[in-house]
């Protein structure tokens, strides 16, 4: 895996000048909710285009499951999925109309690059995010 973003540390405070940036704050927000504070991401990609994201949940703090019980199959386990469509407004509309729903609006990452992403979920709950732009195009030159 080669890293395109190196792990590098978001949050919506705004006295944390070394890893506040408004955009990012107001998407992340929109992303995961009010209670959202601060993560650390590392963007990477395989040498066949897969792309692969590691979060580390700073505030709130990511939970532990039991050492004892740590196979709970009936909880979700991974957090979303993503997946590349060019035209991502014509697939959040069918994801709407097949039984799924738009959780966010259509989000623009990086304003002026034209690259837009979109969290949906499919009519059982799993969270989907989608890229209008291949994961290598939308991450290799990220600034943040």
């Amino acid at each position: 895996m080669t890293p395109l973003v190196e792990p590098t540390e978001i949050t919506t405070h705004e006295k944390d000048q070394q890893n506040y940036d408004p955009h990012l704050a107001k998407l992340m927000r929109t992303i995961f909710g009010p209670r959202f504070g601060k993560l650390k991401i590392c963007h990477m990609s395989s040498t066949n285009g897969v792309g692969l994201e590691l979060f580390q949940f700073i505030e709130p703090a990511s939970q532990l499951r039991p050492e004892e019980n740590n196979f709970e199959y009936w909880k979700t386990g991974y957090f979303h999925i993503a997946l590349t469509e060019p035209n991502i407004e014509e697939l959040v509309e069918k994801i709407a109309l097949t039984g799924g729903k738009r959780r966010t609006d259509i989000l623009k990452a990086v304003p002026g690059s034209g690259e837009k992403i979109c969290f949906c979920e499919d009519p059982f709950g799993n969270v989907i995010e989608i890229y209008s732009h291949s994961y290598e195009q939308f991450w290799a030159n990220a600034q943040f």
